[in-house]
């Protein structure tokens, strides 16, 4: 089993993204499986999501809608982040930190 973690940074205010609501899915053949479900804490980090099997590919899925609603005059470009990765069997943990702003966002593998 692989662990999963994330971490949410507000790049446009230069903090933590704490709030953003998160789901960890696993792909089936009927579809999207919902693993675990959390939300970022005061550091924009989640630890306590499921671990995995190895081979699975899955979704970590972000509210960013959720987030941005409070300070957006109207409806935010992105409601919602949606990374979908393989896990490979020879991994113990994967760190996939997402980088947002109210009009764009990155994401990387993290140590």
């Amino acid at each position: 089993m692989t662990g999963i973690s994330t971490h949410v940074l507000d790049t446009s205010l230069g903090h933590p993204a704490a709030g953003v609501p998160v789901e960890l899915a696993r792909r089936t053949e009927d579809g999207w499986q919902v693993l675990g479900t959390s939300v970022t804490d005061s550091d924009g980090r989640v630890s306590d999501l499921p671990a995995v099997a190895a081979g699975s590919v899955v979704r970590l899925l972000f509210d960013t809608g959720a987030y941005h609603a409070p300070a957006s005059a109207g409806p935010p470009f992105f409601p919602e982040v949606s990374i979908v990765f393989t896990v490979a069997p020879e991994q113990d943990h994967y760190h996939v930190p997402l980088l947002l702003n109210p009009f764009g966002y990155s994401v990387y593998r993290g140590s």
